[in-house]
């Protein structure tokens, strides 16, 4: 009793095996009276364009035409007196190493500066009309940058001064100053407007006033430096800076009133002379 208890136990405890199903379990299409094709996946692949020489040679429109951005301005529109573009072309620029890039900026400035435009600040004046004041080389370098990338006054005015005023422009024009010597007929107003060329002339020269009235009064001539003395009531080193100056000043003065009744003294003329 006790098998057979156990084996109908064991019969109704492991549940019968179903048959497997050859569809649920194969990957293959049951070939017989379904008659079910395999489909296969059709991948499109496209094909690359033709690129023909046409196409190379075909021309490319930039979109900007100048290197200088139009500023941005409260005004709806800009508009320039002909006048004023006039005479900044009357001052152009070339780019030859004989002329000044300082001195080019310091007229274009005073140009710029005979004109207010309502909504339109100074500087956005400036940056748009800088272009007009080149010519030549320059012209051609303003536009060698990319298109619309120079967006301010100070940028446009940096990369300039760097172009044409390098460091071994500086380096020669501090060379210059601090080697000046009076010339042997040179009076001191005379001297004095040459020592001022060379400072105009490199603005960026890094000497102080001080610095610079020493350089001066030990580059002049012995007769000078005993004129600038005397004025002083004693050395002129002995005085401030400030001193010093109006010293420098008056006495050159002096020289240029001298030298004008000079210019007018008449002069004896020989006899050939009156003849004639």
């Amino acid at each position: 009793m006790e098998d057979i208890a156990s084996t109908d136990l064991e019969a109704a405890t492991t549940p019968e095996e179903e048959p497997r199903s050859f569809e649920a379990s194969s990957s293959f299409p049951i070939v017989g009276n379904s008659h079910i094709e395999p489909v296969e996946d059709t991948i499109m692949v496209e094909e690359p364009r033709r690129v023909t020489l046409k196409d190379y040679s075909s021309s490319i429109v930039p979109q900007f035409f100048t290197s200088i951005a139009q500023p941005e301005v409260q005004a709806q529109t800009i508009t320039y007196p002909p006048s004023l573009i006039q005479l900044i072309q009357n001052n152009l620029f070339h780019g030859l190493p004989n002329e000044d890039p300082y001195a080019h900026s310091a007229t274009y400035i005073e140009i710029c500066n005979t004109i207010r435009l309502a909504g339109v600040p100074l500087n956005a004046i400036r940056l748009s009309l800088f272009s007009f004041s080149l010519s030549g080389e320059a012209k051609r370098w303003i536009h060698s940058f990319k298109g619309n990338s120079l967006k301010s006054r100070d940028e446009v005015v940096e990369k300039f001064l760097k172009k044409y005023f390098p460091k071994s422009k500086i380096a020669e024009g501090k060379a210059s100053i601090s080697s000046f010597y009076q010339f042997p007929n040179e009076s001191l107003s005379e001297a004095l407007e040459r020592f001022r060329g060379l400072l105009q002339k490199t603005p960026t020269h890094g000497f102080p006033e001080p610095i610079q009235l020493n350089i001066f009064i030990d580059g002049l001539r012995p007769q000078s430096k005993q004129l600038l003395d005397a004025s002083a009531g004693g050395k002129i080193k002995m005085k401030t800076p400030d001193e010093v100056m109006d010293l420098i000043k008056s006495t050159a003065a002096s020289d240029i009133a001298i030298l004008r009744d000079r210019a007018h003294i008449p002069t004896k003329k020989s006899l050939l002379e009156l003849t004639s």
